[in-house]
Order: structure tokens, then sequence, then C-alpha cells
């Protein structure tokens, strides 16, 4: 630990690290795969002129670390991808739990993690401070719960945008629904930094509901087609939901882009130009053989590439599918630790003195695995209780 910092039990560290994405997971992938050792992150752009859409708009190329690399607005990348067999009456796996670490379940055993649930799996209870949470859940659903008494069951495309601010304590669990059938679970989280002054603004999340995020769907020239999911940010003349009002992607100039790209085999698509001093990423997380900028790129590889210029895509011969994230870099120090990121160690060690004396409002749920009944859909209980529901 930090020099320093207050000294913890073993139940209150593993929750101070269960860090909603295991950020401390080293060797294993949650997409199954094993990752390559760490090659190295690119802290910023270059500046200049924008040189001609191709190769030469490729800054660099590396296999994608375990969590996947990221660059300033962003802090954190993972790609869970779950095969869950049944669920049992509890919703957790109806399978036998032999070579699973539980409390500390990564490594992918049966081709599924349990990761720090003991009967339900996912996230129990834990804290975050100073930072975003967005889930991108692409398949299965997810159970949310807070200590501001909200709740919501999501996914099949939701996303949740979550703004921890000062403080707040969250579960994110992954119930087995399907007691007949496997009950598969694919989502990103994505961690997005606060800027110095809003990293202690009041807690609060929102929901975009699949109907609401905007697809495109593009076509080339050989009648073959590109999908984009725009979860945050613009493309051509989509434009995603708003995020949280205290977000740095609330920030006009902020120039946050969050897209899922799906090609079709042998399609091509070009990313348009955005704007100069932001960065942009693209992690090559499923299929074979993707050109960036007419450069062939290995697969499951990270690619920085620069923002202020068109970059062409053409994928190769199966399904191809990259996950961009685009922002202005925030530009400040960072301090981080477990789930906690402010801009200075005194502020890492304030957040854990104020957890322990506050526990962020404190935990309203039975069970630090909190979930919902089988037979509840889609939803958020708001701070006060109103409910939510997607729209048809």
């Amino acid at each position: 630990m930090t020099k320093g910092m207050p000294r913890l039990g073993r139940r209150r560290a593993l929750e101070l690290l269960a860090a909603s994405g295991a950020a401390t997971l080293v060797g294993a992938s949650a997409s199954g795969c094993r990752s390559p050792e760490p090659t190295g992150r690119l802290a910023s752009v270059s500046s200049g002129p924008a040189p001609t859409t191709g190769a030469s708009a490729v800054l660099a190329v590396e296999p994608l670390t375990t969590p996947w690399q990221t660059r300033d607005p962003f802090l954190f990348c993972m790609h869970h991808d779950d095969r869950y067999p049944p669920g049992d009456a509890r919703l957790g796996p109806a399978a036998s739990l032999a070579g699973h670490n539980l409390g500390r379940d990564f490594e992918g055993v049966d081709g599924w993690r349990m990761y720090h649930g003991r009967q339900v799996p996912g996230f129990p209870r834990h804290p975050h401070r100073g930072f975003e949470t967005i889930t991108v859940v692409r398949e299965g659903l997810l159970d949310h719960s807070d200590s501001l008494g909200a709740t919501a069951r999501y996914g099949q495309g939701d996303v949740q945008w979550l703004t921890a601010g000062g403080g707040i304590l969250h579960a994110e669990m992954f119930p087995l629904l399907d007691a007949r059938a496997a009950n598969p679970l694919e989502l990103f989280q994505i961690w997005l930094n606060l800027p110095s002054a809003n990293k202690m603004v009041d807690a609060h999340f929102s929901m975009l509901w699949r109907p609401s995020i905007p697809r495109r769907e593009l076509v080339d020239e050989a009648g073959r087609r590109a999908r984009v999911t725009v979860i945050a940010g613009g493309f051509d003349d989509a434009h995603a939901p708003a995020p949280p009002p205290r977000s740095w992607a609330s920030e006009s100039d902020a120039h946050v882009a969050i897209w899922s790209v799906a090609l079709d085999p042998a399609a091509t698509v070009t990313l348009p130009a955005g704007p100069a001093g932001a960065t942009r990423s693209l992690y090559f997380f499923a299929g074979r053989g993707l050109r960036v900028g007419g450069r062939t790129i290995p697969s499951y590889h990270h690619v920085a590439v620069r923002a202020d210029t068109p970059i062409a895509l053409a994928a190769g011969p199966d399904v191809n599918e990259i996950l961009v994230l685009q922002g202005r870099p925030i530009g400040e120090p960072v301090a981080r630790h477990g789930p906690f990121v402010m801009n200075t160690d005194a502020e890492i060690r304030a957040a854990y003195a104020d957890y322990q004396r506050t526990q962020f409002g404190g935990w309203p749920w039975p069970s630090d695995e909190h979930v919902h009944a089988r037979t509840e859909g889609r939803f958020a209980l708001r701070p006060g209780g109103a409910i939510e529901r997607p729209p048809a």
C-alpha cells in the first residue's frame, strides 16, 4: 500500500480492491485470451500538421494488455466475455465451482469467472471516488445497487454511466436468469477521469437504454456493411444521449466519443476526423486481418491513431469488431489506488479515511451481492423512489 495509507482488515481490503473491473488482474484477460505482456503506453499525441489519411495516421500498435491500455482522459477499459452455465435458485451458476478461486476468480475455468462474487458472479459492494464508470452491456444482464438507495437491472445493449464523484458504494452482479440454458454475458467497463473541479461532486448515474443509443449502418461501394453504435459523442449525424451533467464528456470542448464498430468480412469504412489535441484509441478485439490506414493489425491489439485526420478501416476475412475511445486529455496529475482516483496522494489517503468513517452513506441492501428476482425485467429505481423503464 502507499506509505501513510490507513491500515485495513483483509475483508475491507478485498472490498476496496474489487474495483469494478479487477484493476489488479494480471496474466489472463476477461475475454478468455491470454494477454501479452504490456509494451508501454503513449502519454500524448504529437501536435503539428495532420498527415494524409493512411498508415501515417497510426501512432502505435501494441498487444492489448489486461486491463486494456488507455490514454487521458480514460483511465481503464476491460472487456468481460463469459459463457455462464444455467442458473440455480440463487441466480448463481448451477455448476460445480471446483477450480474457481471464490472471492478472486479471474482464471476463466470452464469459460467463465465468478470475479469477486461467491454466490452470484460479479463485483459485490465496493466504493469509488473521483471518476466515472461507463458500463456497456452487449449481451446478458447486470444488476446494479448503490449507497444512494438506487438500483437497476440493465443489459442487452443498455449502458449505465455512473459519476462516482465524492463517493459511492455500488455492486455490479451478473444474475444467471435462465435455469435451463446458458447465460452468456459480454460487457465493456470503461473508466473516464473527472477533472479536479468535479472529483467531489455528488454521485449520479444515467441510464442509456438501448433504444435511445443511435446506430448507423454504412454500406461501402461493394455493398458490404459496417455498423457503428454511438455510445458517447457523435458520428456523422448521429448523436449519443447526454452524459451525466458533471462528466468530462459534458464539456463541449472535451470531444469525448465512444463508438463500437462492427465490419462485415472485407467491409470498409472511414472514421471521420476529430479535433486536434484529442487522443483516439482503437481496440481490435474480435476477428482477423483488420487494416487501419492500410496497415494490417494483428488480432487483439491496441492502435493509437491521430484523432485529427480520417482513418480508413478495412475488415479481414471475418467480422471485425473495434471499440473506439476518444477525448481531449484533462492534463492533470493522476493519483490512483484501488477504487479511488484523485490528483494527489494526500487526496487518496483522505478518500480511504472518509470511506472508513462514512461508508459513503452506508449500504441499504440485504446482501453485498444484491440481485433482483428472476422474473424482474430491465428497470432503474432512482434515489427517492422513481422507477424508470426502457422505452419500447
